[in-house]
């Protein structure tokens, strides 16, 4: 069956079947979870605001469930209850997903692979871009932009810098959620505004300090005091404010800080050349990062092994995907000219198996494809060819 075939033919269905035979050859066994999912991981790992894209219900015991909103999470869930926990192993599937899209369909077909266990990291990482290249070549996509960054060099970057802890917790929680990072910096670059107030003794008790400690002592005055929240929020989130507004006072982001991040966030194009820049930053700001950059190297030579066009990649240090479980690799594809929406999209989350209750951390990496808009892109080339 050829892809014109399939797209104008049997349509979307017959797509699905075709991806998973691929997916099949390529060794990745079929994975069907369950529809109905305990909310509480996708509440924990993506954060409250994904509340509002849940459809929410809750059993007898009280437990509350959701309809899964996307397949890695329940793919990850049933591989670390079955007898292979901890072993290679690699996953395909194709199913049904639910989540609330403003005026879209909120049942829409993901197709994907998710592949655990694998300590060949680098080749791992350039087999699931080339799968996904293959992906988008079963629909008769093959004009594709690659997009691919590495969120282990943001974060191997923060700690040769040596910042307080609160300051590196920031810094990696806007990369993750792609909120405007440069603005942070030069928001963080600034002094504080001169002045007391009522918390200054606790807030110069906990200058410097680790989160642990800062935890620590919150909690030992609020014992005092007789109180579990303020105002609705938490020990945690009181303990993260204050220590957060203590290093503040302690002290602005130094200024030779923000220029090594701002140079790093401006790195971005050829894989090859990125490196390169990336060896020179190392080099003049005395930066141990070389292992990070060494694997980023040896993803781009398997990348190419596996018949990738590195050329025709473009790496950005400051891409990221949004979603907090990331660790290292990740990437989009887009279709050009069809919006900002990626095709597929993936990348490596070994952080992501110890959330999910796995005792000792398991490599992860995988990808998802979005089939209906692959569907709709195929069949439009399809017509006008």
């Amino acid at each position: 069956m050829t892809p014109t075939t399939a797209v104008n033919g049997t349509g979307t269905a017959a797509w699905a079947d075709t991806l998973l035979l691929s997916f099949a050859q390529a060794g990745y066994a079929r994975a069907e979870p369950a529809i109905i999912q305990p909310a509480e991981p996708f509440l924990d790992l993506s954060g409250e605001d994904i509340r509002k894209s849940l459809y929410l219900t809750t059993d007898a015991t009280g437990e509350e469930l959701c309809l899964r909103p996307d397949l890695t999470i329940p793919v990850a869930r049933d591989y670390l209850a079955s007898g292979r926990a901890g072993e290679p192993a690699g996953f395909s599937y194709v199913g049904p997903v639910f989540r609330y899209r403003g005026g879209r369909p909120s049942e829409f077909l993901q197709a994907g692979i998710e592949s655990f266990g694998r300590q060949d990291r680098a080749a791992a990482d350039a087999e699931m871009l080339a799968l996904a290249l293959e992906a988008t070549s079963a629909f008769g996509v093959t004009d594709v932009e690659i997009r691919t960054g590495d969120v282990a060099l943001f974060n191997t970057l923060i700690d040769a810098l040596g910042l307080y802890p609160v300051w590196r917790r920031r810094l990696i929680k806007d990369f993750n959620r792609k909120v405007s990072l440069i603005d942070d910096i030069e928001r963080l670059t600034l002094s504080t505004t001169p002045g007391g107030n009522e918390y200054e003794g606790v807030l110069a008790a906990l200058a410097g300090s680790d989160r642990k400690a800062a935890l620590a002592l919150v909690t030992d005055l609020m014992s005092i005091a007789g109180a579990t929240n303020v105002g609705g929020r938490t020990v945690d989130e009181i303990a993260d404010r204050f220590l957060e507004q203590s290093t503040l006072k302690a002290g602005a982001l130094p200024r030779d800080a923000r220029a090594v991040i701002k140079r790093f966030l401006s790195i971005a194009g050829d894989p090859d050349e990125a490196v390169a820049q990336l060896r020179a930053l190392a080099t003049d700001a005395n930066l141990n990062i070389t292992a990070a950059i060494d694997e980023l190297e040896s993803r781009i030579g398997f990348m190419a092994a596996r018949g990738v066009e590195v050329r025709n990649t473009r790496f950005s240090t400051a891409f990221g995907r949004g979603l907090d479980y990331y660790t290292g690799f990740e990437f989009e594809l887009h279709g050009r000219g069809n919006g900002t929406e990626p095709l597929v999209a993936g990348g490596r989350y070994d952080g992501l198996m110890t959330q999910l209750g796995s005792a000792t951390p398991i490599p992860a990496v995988g990808f998802s494809v979005w089939v209906e808009a692959l569907t709709e892109i195929g069949r439009k080339r399809g017509s006008a060819s």
